[in-house]
């Protein structure tokens, strides 16, 4: 059973990890399926190196292993409990109070007109 402070580290590790627009991108593509580096940056638009350093971030994270097979890699969510929480929180609605600002400069996610809910 988890302590306090290792469920802390671990929901620290996640808001890490899902706090990078790219990071994320990788998550959701490894939530499909596990890939692989070349394969994930010819998907995601970015560079091998990009790739690279986020399932290098996601690893140390906890949240991806890493699979040799051969000459590539293959990355996949670390757990199936992971991914399925990861699924619940993507089918959630979360309820933006309108009338106060997000502490961070410049966020969009929360400006007037941004719809957050199932799906987005």
């Amino acid at each position: 059973m988890l302590t306090l402070p290792s469920r802390l580290d671990v929901m620290n590790r996640l808001g890490r990890a899902m706090a990078d627009p790219t990071r994320s991108r990788v998550l959701l593509s490894l939530l499909e399926a596990p890939g692989y580096p070349a394969e994930l940056a010819r998907e995601l638009d970015l560079s091998r190196t990009n790739v690279s350093n986020h399932l290098a971030c996601l690893r140390g994270c906890g949240l991806v292993v890493a699979s040799p097979e051969g000459r590539r890699t293959r990355y996949e969510v670390a757990d199936p409990h992971l991914a399925f929480g990861m699924r619940q929180l993507l089918e959630a609605v979360v309820a933006v109070d309108e009338g106060v600002a997000c502490v961070e400069d410049g966020c969009v996610c929360c400006a007037p007109g941004a719809t957050v809910g199932v799906g987005q």
